[in-house]
């Protein structure tokens, strides 16, 4: 059962140290896969699982942001599960699509960050939540860049400017803990 993989890694996350809202929304997720089994499919309309990359620099003091063209803010990469229970491979998957970078390195397996976050109707789709597994990616930040149709925009971002950009406490939790993930010198 793929879902039983995503179950997997929200326990060893749970294990970790998290803020009341993410321990909570940790577990409303794990309730979530528990209850819908179509958990990782847009089609389940509650919501369903998404996979995004939390791109740093190696010095972990940038990180790459897209300026998302439908929801109109600056955001972290990431997208659709689409059936795949491999959400890291769905973090990768999509941070390659959405910046043409080829040489990327998930830091670890582990959830990096977790958040659940309303998307609001648009044209023939209902509001419905994601269930972002976030994935920490370092990237070289000279590589270069291509803008992808779900983009407006693409830029590497010193963590202390993040808030400036978006302010929202889901960005600001995942900037406060990129300090704290060491560098894997290769």
């Amino acid at each position: 059962m793929k879902n039983a993989a995503v179950l997997v890694l929200l326990q060893r996350h749970l294990a970790r140290a998290l803020d009341a809202h993410e321990q909570a929304m940790t577990e409303a997720a794990m309730e979530f896969v528990v209850a819908q089994s179509d958990c990782l499919l847009r089609t389940c309309v509650p919501g369903h699982l998404t996979g995004s990359a939390w791109i740093v620099s190696p010095d972990r003091r940038r990180t790459l942001l897209t300026h998302h063209h439908k929801l109109d803010k600056w955001l972290q990469l990431g997208g659709h599960a689409d059936g795949d229970g491999d959400l890291a491979a769905v973090a990768l998957r999509e941070a390659r699509e959405e910046s043409g970078l080829t040489r990327l390195r998930l830091v670890e397996p582990e959830i990096f960050d977790f958040d659940r976050h309303w998307i609001p109707p648009r044209k023939q789709e209902p509001g419905h939540y994601h269930y972002d597994l976030r994935f920490m990616i370092e990237a070289d930040p000279d590589a270069p860049l291509q803008i992808s149709s779900e983009s407006k925009d693409l830029a590497w971002v010193e963590l202390d400017r993040v808030g400036i950009l978006n302010s929202e406490e889901s960005m600001a939790r995942m900037v406060r803990k990129t300090p704290r993930v060491a560098r894997n010198e290769q």
